[in-house]
């Protein structure tokens, strides 16, 4: 008998190395080498279970091999394009997460902590498709009783809703075989397993060979096929990093501490713009979509305090509003603190450095704490300059204006550059009411908005300057 040949792959990276060693060549992390054993040919019944699946699809068999002269190659202008519709989930944000509806063919990965509502709105997102497309939901966690006592207590239509506890990957694609269903829901990964992968069911090999099993079954079989992820306690997605490069879609569901509302987040989409937002509230029926989401975030008190500021983001296609808050204190021993919570840590701390060397305001024995109202991360740079005046007004105890919005990216030079949609940040503050503004000189709209005050300057110093004016 051959002796069975092991490899050593990568959980972030997923590159495989001959033996084991202490950090990654690839990555450079420590100690993230998991052992793998790839299927021996022809002995495991898993194995000849999924090549017949397969094949009962028109496709190449689960151990692949060269095609030869099966494999046709056309020119890229000679290739048709399917005027496959895209597949509605009922809410409009989840739509426009996804870039307008779910994709025949595409895998959907939707990651997301325990208890964010992950089950909660795919249950309720399968519910309305059922009757429309054929849904398959196949539940590894929970059994059957348990999706019936939640679909019951949210309301949901369950007649046309097939549903199955099955954790086999190959006793799975059988029955989409049978069924032929237009979604295919897999809650989730991390328990799922092949036959034929000598591995414990949410270890990197597994989790890597029935991703690219369930891939392969949607552009087979043309089904859209969603993957629920589990995450870590650091906040990313479970298991190997190359899961993230095999499927269609990411999308990520956060849900803040204390609060009821849930942001879902495109980290990834093929067939659609990234970094795409769509906000949920939890409620005793299940998810309900909101449509306007800057109405949530700005919930301010009746009372204007020092520290606080309202910016604008750009999140995938559209603006959203949002609050900042500062809170500057003398520091209580030891070195000054910086906090961030929902802004980087680190650039806040080199915005800093930009505002005691061009600016003359030295704040190193002062703790300075930040923080985004209503629980969202905010990564693009267009905050810069409100996350500074916010800082500021709590330094110097000034309340900023109730109806002024600023935005802007600050650079290292002090200077204040413009940022993208700067016209629709603009239209978005002043239809919440707001009617003064603080922007970059570059994002001065042409023509000006009527009814609206707007201050546009070129460098930090200018942006001060209005603000002891204001």
């Amino acid at each position: 008998m051959a002796k069975t040949k092991s490899v050593y792959v990568c959980g972030d990276c997923g590159s495989e190395h001959p033996q084991w060693q202490g950090q990654c060549a690839s990555c450079s992390e420590w100690n993230t080498l998991t052992r793998f054993t790839p299927a021996a040919g022809n002995t495991s019944s898993g194995a000849n279970q999924a090549r017949s699946i397969s094949v009962s699809l028109n496709t190449a068999t689960r151990n692949g091999g060269y095609a030869g002269s099966d494999t046709e190659v056309k020119h890229l202008s000679e290739v048709e394009i399917a005027s496959n519709p895209r597949i509605s989930s009922g809410f409009e944000e989840f739509d426009r997460v996804l870039g307008g509806g779910f994709v025949p063919g595409s895998v959907v990965l939707m990651g997301g902590e325990p208890g964010a509502g992950k089950s909660t709105l795919l249950l309720q997102v399968t519910a309305r498709l059922a009757s429309q497309v054929g849904v398959l939901y196949v539940s590894g966690e929970e059994s059957l009783q348990q999706l019936a006592m939640r679909a019951t207590r949210l309301k949901l239509p369950t007649d046309s809703l097939r549903v199955a506890a099955e954790t086999r990957a190959e006793e799975i694609a059988a029955l989409m075989l049978e069924h032929k269903p237009g979604v295919l829901v897999l809650d989730s990964i991390q328990v799922m397993q092949l036959d034929s992968v000598e591995s414990v069911p949410g270890s990197v090999s597994q989790v890597r060979e029935t991703a690219a099993f369930f891939t392969r079954l949607a552009k087979q079989s043309n089904t859209v096929v969603i993957l629920v992820g589990h995450v870590t306690k650091e906040g990313s997605l479970a298991g190997p990093k190359v899961l993230e490069h095999m499927i269609d879609c990411f999308v990520m569901l956060d849900s803040p501490v204390g609060s009821r509302y849930r942001t879902l987040r495109g980290l990834k989409n093929r067939f659609g713009a990234v970094n795409e937002l769509g906000v949920f509230a939890m409620t005793d029926l299940g998810m309900r979509e909101v449509s306007n989401p800057s109405a949530i975030f700005l919930q301010r008190s009746d009372k204007p305090a020092a520290g606080s500021v309202t910016t604008v983001l750009w999140e995938g296609t559209r603006p959203l509003l949002i609050e900042l808050q500062a809170l500057v204190d003398d520091v209580q021993g030891g070195y000054p603190k910086r906090l961030a919570i929902g802004l980087d840590a680190q650039r806040l701390g080199m915005h800093l450095a930009v505002l005691h060397r061009h600016c003359g305001v030295s704040l190193n024995d002062q703790d300075v704490f930040a923080n985004v109202v209503g629980g969202v991360r905010v990564g693009e740079p267009g905050v810069d300059l409100a996350l500074l005046l916010a800082v500021l007004s709590s330094y110097k105890n000034r309340v900023i204006p109730a109806d002024m919005v600023v935005f802007g990216e600050l650079g290292l030079t002090g200077e204040v550059r413009p940022v993208a949609n700067g016209q629709e940040r603009l239209r978005e503050a002043y239809k919440h009411g707001f009617r003064r503004a603080i922007i970059p000189e570059g994002n001065k709209p042409r023509p000006p908005i009527e009814g609206m005050e707007i201050v546009t300057v070129s460098a930090l110093s200018k942006a001060l300057a209005v603000f002891d004016e204001a």
